[in-house]
């Protein structure tokens, strides 16, 4: 797979190795399988999880990654009220149309405004765009997996093996170089509940509220399946029972 056919990169400022560098450059190691609570038929979001994931999201993600598709009033889906909501909101400026001089005029933001892309994000090189995270969990290969362990993959290149400047070693990169320097580091951030923000939380966090981000309502549409299940499973069993009631008296 070459990274110009790659959909959006990672979670806090993912920006894959150039094609060229694809090409010469070994693959990247798969991500290793992780357990999340909002897999299987009948997982659920932790919304603490979720909670703190917007923590890292907003402090550490949202300086370079936008979240075009999610409305600010989408976060009440995670526990939060309204006033929190329009809180969040106002704290950030979004664009609204231009002044008489051409120049771009700006305003505090609304619960119905969706999450801006920054226009300029700091530190990243020009003439890339940092990926939008809508929906990264569900366009990006591999998932929420691949997304974590390019979070916690950074390190030390292995012996032998040259990193082209401005980049990267990740293992779990394509072509095992990216130009996101690492963008989590333990007391990253500061959670209310007390829980330890190490690198390997912050990355678990973010990456499960990016997983809700790209389906909130995907516990939802779990639990109709299920009973739409059980509804088809016991209207079978009925059936049974009326055909052989209705057939039992024919010899």
């Amino acid at each position: 797979m070459k990274v110009k056919s790659a959909l959006p990169v990672l979670t806090v400022a993912l920006f894959s190795a150039s094609p060229m560098q694809a090409q010469t450059l070994p693959d990247h190691d798969h991500a290793p399988p992780r357990h999340w609570s909002f897999e299987g038929p009948l997982g659920n979001f932790d919304l603490a999880t979720v909670q703190r994931g917007y923590v890292v999201y907003e402090q550490v993600c949202s300086s370079c990654h936008g979240m075009k598709h999610v409305q600010f009033r989408d976060l009440e889906g995670m526990g939060l009220d309204a006033e929190a909501v329009k809180s969040i909101a106002s704290g950030y400026q979004i664009q609204d149309g231009r002044d008489l001089s051409g120049a771009l005029k700006y305003r505090h933001g609304l619960p119905d405004d969706e999450f801006p892309t920054p226009v300029k994000p700091a530190g990243v090189p020009k003439g890339m765009l940092p990926p939008d995270q809508s929906r990264l969990t569900v366009v990006y290969p591999g998932g929420p997996d691949r997304v974590y362990a390019l979070l916690t993959g950074y390190g030390p290149a292995p012996a032998g093996v040259a990193v082209s400047s401005g980049q990267f070693y990740n293992r779990f990169a394509q072509g095992r170089q990216i130009a996101m320097k690492p963008p989590l580091r333990d007391g990253e951030v500061h959670y209310a509940d007390g829980t330890p923000a190490t690198v390997e939380q912050e990355a678990r966090d973010v990456t499960t509220f990016l997983a809700w981000v790209a389906q909130p309502h995907l516990v939802a549409r779990r639990r109709t399946g299920v009973r739409v299940l059980v509804y088809l499973l016991c209207l079978a069993i009925l059936l049974f029972i009326l055909k052989r009631r209705i057939w039992s008296n024919v010899e």
